[in-house]
């Protein structure tokens, strides 16, 4: 539990959905009329946000009706597109409670309850029968993962046969060790990278099959470089995940550019599947 506390506090410091509605209101966003595409600066909070969790839905192979699982879905973002998106039903996960808290109220503002939702849990431990779930995914989560064979096993015991899992992270690189702080972890604790290799070969120990990995740092680090323009040259918008990430905001996205320029992180896209 030790872990999963600083883990937690790391990500759920303070009030995280009056944080959001004092931003909203900062940026001129109406509560009452709020869309999921205005909530998405924020909301998908993520390496790149909202255009990295187009780009992975846009492989995904996810039907109409499809019930999926959002294992660390934090505020919900990702969730809320993809049931919007493809008409179907997503249950996230994850370990942080405020995160939880914002995020059934954000779904809320949107309209959106029937078709989300989310709980306080452990994505070690899962509380979800066998075989529940048409699909699943998990966005930039695993750096936190204390136990990966734990966590891929239970993603794959609540997955039927023939369901797709998917999931983007910062692996580690090949290069020393990282600059502190980083997104998921101001001083490294709480941080758990595993070279890209290894965490396929943890996927495949859990049963996973058709494994195919995409190289993601050139995207990050374009990514990461115009948001420190943007904060650089004060032209940042009021509504983005800065609000989040709090007063070192500029100096985590500094430390994310340069450990992949320098190759102390290797992002990557992982899509797999379980067997039918």
């Amino acid at each position: 539990m030790a872990d999963a506390q600083v883990i937690s506090d790391h990500w759920g410091k303070g009030d995280v959905f009056a944080r959001i509605l004092e931003a909203m209101e900062r940026a001129g966003i109406n509560p009452a009329t709020v869309t999921i595409e205005e909530l998405a600066p924020v909301d998908h909070f993520h390496a790149r946000g909202f255009p990295a969790t187009i780009e992975l839905a846009d492989v995904l192979p996810i039907k109409e009706g499809d019930r999926l699982v959002d294992i660390g879905c934090g505020i919900g973002g990702p969730a809320r597109y993809l049931a919007k998106r493809f008409r179907c039903h997503v249950d996230g996960i994850d370990i942080t409670a405020p995160f939880v808290d914002a995020g059934n109220r954000l779904s809320e503002l949107v309209g959106m309850t029937g078709m989300v939702e989310f709980r306080h849990g452990d994505g070690q431990k899962l509380p979800y029968a066998d075989d529940s779930f048409g699909g699943g995914y998990s966005q930039h989560v695993t750096m936190n993962v204390p136990n990966r064979d734990l966590f891929f096993e239970e993603a794959f015991r609540v997955l039927e046969p023939g369901a797709f899992f998917a999931l983007t992270e910062h692996g580690l690189g090949e290069v020393g060790e990282l600059h502190h702080p980083v997104p998921w972890s101001e001083d490294g604790s709480g941080s758990y990278l595993m070279r890209p290799a290894n965490t396929v070969a943890c996927l495949e120990r859990a049963g996973f099959e058709k494994v195919e990995v995409t190289d993601t740092g050139e995207r990050y680090l374009a990514g990461y470089k115009a948001a420190i323009e943007l904060a650089e040259t004060g032209t940042a918008p009021v509504f983005g995940v800065h609000i989040l990430l709090g007063k070192l905001a500029l100096q985590i996205v500094r430390n994310a550019a340069r450990n992949i320029e320098e190759r102390r992180t290797h992002p990557v896209q992982i899509v797999c599947y379980k067997p039918k």
